[in-house]
């Protein structure tokens, strides 16, 4: 008796499956393989970041059911040991970053606001309120960080650098404390009027007299325990004038860090 009369239960050889994975395997295989081709050479293309593979990180931890990387109300960067930029968490988990963003070279436009570990707009804030200062200042977030412009102004007579305002003294004093118990830098901004020259001496024009404004409240704030490597003293003359407004003044800026401080250095090609 052959084998098939012994096995009348097994079938034909013919309509045995053949051995290996089943065709749909070698499909799927393929893909993967092209995907895996296809981060690489986005990888290679771009510059190694940071702030790009901690996006890359939060979009795979989304796509397993984790949690995306974590940002807070203002995004800010940290300092890796080259001076690159890098993100630091916080509390609320947000949405990760759309990969098609992660090869463009404006990534960091979009994801940044705050370019400086120390510029944190909730601290500052604090900062402020404790100083009394929040509703002596209009805030501003720009790309090189955070501004804070203070509302009250010295104010000079026509054509002088005498400061005739007494009612700004105690905010001018706030700065000052602030100032003095803190690493923050402080632009004095010197203006005046169209065509405006110092009284007695009319060679001295709109620039020079501006100058010279500034000049005097960096003396005051110098001589009232203020840095001199924190203040920065810039003048306008009349370029800046404003119609309806008073142009013989000086005004605060106040910032975390000092714009003269350089930053990452790129290619220049």
């Amino acid at each position: 008796m052959d084998e098939e009369q012994d096995c009348p239960d097994c079938p034909p050889v013919e309509a045995c499956p053949p051995p290996g994975a089943p065709a749909w395997m070698a499909t799927f295989s393929d893909l993967v393989t092209l995907l895996l081709t296809f981060f690489v050479l986005l990888y290679a293309m771009s510059k190694t970041d940071e702030s790009k593979f901690q996006s890359v990180a939060g979009s795979i931890r989304k796509a397993f059911a984790g949690n995306a990387m974590k940002i807070g109300e203002t995004i800010q960067l940290g300092k890796s040991p080259d001076d690159s930029p890098t993100m630091i968490e916080s509390q609320d988990p947000v949405e990760p970053f759309p990969i098609d963003l992660l090869t463009t070279e404006g990534i960091l436009d979009k994801l940044e606001i705050n370019r400086d570990s120390d510029e944190n707009l909730e601290k500052m804030k604090k900062v402020l309120a404790d100083y009394e200062l929040s509703e002596s200042v209009d805030v501003y977030q720009m790309s090189e960080g955070v501004k804070i412009r203070v509302k009250d102004r010295i104010t000079f007579n026509e054509g002088t650098t005498e400061m005739n305002n007494k009612a700004v003294i105690p905010v001018f004093q706030k700065v000052v404390n602030l100032m003095q118990d803190n690493d923050w830098s402080i632009f004095v901004e010197g203006y005046a009027e169209k065509g405006e020259t110092l009284k007695g001496d009319p060679k001295v024009d709109a620039y020079q007299l501006s100058s010279r404004r500034a000049q005097e409240v960096t003396t005051a704030l110098i001589k009232r325990g203020v840095d001199p490597s924190k203040i920065t003293v810039v003048f306008y003359g009349d370029s800046r004038a404003v119609e309806g407004d008073t142009n013989q003044k000086v005004e605060f800026v106040l910032r975390k860090r000092d714009l003269k401080t350089e930053g990452r250095r790129v290619s220049p090609q």
